[in-house]
């Protein structure tokens, strides 16, 4: 999963009549003028951007533009107000442009910006999870960032913090006046969060005062600051908890609901319920080869003990034996640590992609703020930031009992620690965001589209595996159509849980017993159900729009067809959705006078 890299749109209508300019097309009436629409549509690009860094502070310090630091922007109707009028007007900046007359890579910005404009009205005016998700309000990602990126002096840094922080306060106290009956699974969640990152005010901040220069007048102003920060994110959950809520909002997005939210944010070919049906064929056939496998396997493992006549089971009981080999809990960030110099090996071995040493990859303990969603994530630099860190977020263990241990261990076996890492690193979405970051347009990077970076790690797994990764035993190949199980399961549980009704013990069963699911992960996968919706398709949809294009490229490029040439040229798009991307790596050439 990736985290921290994609969107969150809370833009203001400030500085509209600068983006603006240069939007009209000239010329209009006559005929295309390609090179002065692509101009005008760089001015129109770039005057955006800078109308948008400064009316979303937050989400331009993840991008790395870090001009607006010091600014905490507060959540109301009045925001709101803004943000649909600006999205109005730059839908009608972009409606002046003839998109055909754009160059290929304008015209997918022209797409993903189009599409975005639309999903912000959409997000305001019908979803409106303002009212009912308390975990959307959360300061705290941001000074995180400031403080552990060494992108300024430190000293800067923390000042830009206690800046910021003056807005702490009332920020939390317009969140309280917004929230109206609350998802209870989503109130959980945002006192979970909140509080599991007050480190980052508590301790990490006055460790950091420490080593900076600052007067001491001047770290006390701070260090009270902080307290007040504390004290206000404190004051929130506990009105959270106090909360009274009778009747709670279903965490169920519903049919309609799902099926728009699906449409803006995956961006794909299909509808959600295409998606869905594909992934219950999809689970037919890995249930049929890992059947294949584990009749071939179970004499290695079992002797002359008799085989299960019930598929699943059998295919159960093999995964269940293979699960025991595992590292213990106090070495599993190690082992991982162990692995990516082995991984990015075999990338070069195999000649799949060309990978970037210069570009750092941290792994650590997962953020107390990121916890609660998933065991582990990327956390990629952004376009404004390319030498930043990308961090691999590991999921402690640390106070877990030892059978809850034990069950998570055995889901991240020796097999499947080694196809997570492939995801979550090499050359999965740690890559790919590195070519993402060398795409010139930043368009496609601050829209970025979480299910060509989802689908993409899901299908370098598999690709590894074609080339020869593990060895091809037979063990490798069962696990990783077991882990594989996750992509397809997480559509079937999503589009189950928020358009249908599926209930948790329908979805454990699943879980479980079709997808051979530890307990744990079961449990956790539920939880991030009922906290998120259609994120969990990304994976699956992505991954089968990939593997159906680079089919497609393949026959298109006959004997001139190479797998890393077709990766490299994937990836040069940036993170744009697959559909664009294959209209514009499927197109025909144009044709040249004689």
């Amino acid at each position: 999963m990736i985290k921290n890299i994609f969107f969150k749109l809370f833009v203001a209508v400030a500085l509209v009549t600068v983006v603006l300019t240069g939007c009209k097309k000239e010329g209009a009436g006559g005929g295309p003028m390609l090179g002065k629409d692509d101009a005008a549509f760089a001015i129109y690009e770039n005057s955006f951007l800078d109308a948008l860094w400064k009316q979303n502070p937050d989400w331009a310090t993840s991008v790395g533009y870090h001009k607006y630091d010091s600014v905490l922007l507060i959540p109301n109707e009045q925001s709101r107000q803004k943000t649909i009028e600006f999205a109005r007007l730059q839908a009608d900046s972009l409606s002046r442009f003839e998109v055909n007359s754009l160059t290929e890579a304008n015209r997918i910005d022209y797409k993903m910006m189009q599409n975005q404009l639309d999903y912000t009205q959409w997000q305001i005016n019908q979803l409106k999870s303002y009212e009912w998700d308390p975990s959307a309000y959360n300061v705290i990602g941001t000074f995180a960032f400031i403080l552990n990126e060494n992108y300024a002096p430190l000293t800067k840094r923390v000042r830009s913090i206690y800046e910021k922080m003056a807005n702490i306060p009332l920020y939390y106290k317009e969140a309280q006046k917004q929230i109206k009956n609350p998802v209870a699974e989503l109130t959980s969640l945002a006192i979970e969060q909140n509080l599991g990152g007050l480190d980052i005010f508590e301790k990490d901040l006055a460790d950091s005062l420490k080593k900076t220069s600052i007067p001491k007048p001047e770290q006390k102003l701070i260090t009270d600051r902080a307290a007040l920060s504390v004290k206000a994110i404190k004051d929130y959950t506990e009105w959270l908890k106090a909360l009274k809520n009778d009747h709670p909002r279903s965490f169920r997005l519903g049919k309609d609901l799902y099926e728009d939210k699906f449409k803006f944010e995956v961006v794909a070919a299909s509808t959600a319920q295409q998606v869905y049906n594909s992934a219950v064929n999809r689970k037919k056939f890995l249930h049929h080869e890992m059947a294949k496998i584990s009749r071939t396997l179970w004499p290695k493992y079992f002797g002359t003990k008799a085989m299960p006549a019930d598929t699943l089971q059998l295919i159960s009981q093999m995964i269940d034996t293979l699960s025991s080999k595992h590292v213990k809990p106090d070495e599993f960030q190690s082992a991982i640590v162990q692995l990516i110099p082995k991984l990015n090996a075999f990338v070069k071995s195999k000649d799949l992609l060309t990978l970037d040493p210069s570009k750092p990859l941290v792994i650590r303990k997962e953020p107390g703020y990121m916890a609660g969603v998933a065991g582990a994530s990327m956390s990629g630099p952004g376009p404004y930031d390319k030498g930043g860190n990308a961090y691999y977020n590991v999921g402690s263990l640390a106070g877990w009992s030892k059978e809850k241990a034990e069950s998570y261990l055995r889901e991240y076996n020796q097999y499947i620690i080694q196809i997570l890492s492939i995801h979550e690193a090499v050359p999965g979405h740690y890559v790919q965001s590195v070519y993402a970051n060398k795409a010139p347009s930043i368009i496609k990077s601050v829209f970025g589209n979480g299910a060509m970076a989802e689908g993409w790690a899901v299908y370098t797994e598999q690709m590894m595996l074609d080339a020869g990764y593990g060895n091809n035993e037979p063990e490798m190949l069962l696990m990783w159509y077991k882990w594989h199980l996750r992509s397809v399961c997480n559509t079937i549980l999503d589009y189950s849980v928020h358009s249908g009704s599926m209930t948790k013990e329908q979805a454990i069963k699943m879980l479980t017993t079709e997808a051979f699911q530890q307990q744990a992960e079961a449990d956790g996968k539920w939880k991030r159900v009922s906290v998120t919706s259609v994120q969990l398709t990304s994976y699956y949809t992505g991954y089968k729009e990939i593997t159906d294009l680079r089919d497609a490229y393949k026959e298109k490029m006959g004997d001139k067809y190479k797998l890393k040439e077709f990766n490299e040229k994937f990836l040069s798009y940036g993170s744009a959705p697959v559909k664009f991307i294959r209209e514009a790596m499927l197109a025909k050439a144009p044709e040249t006078g004689k």
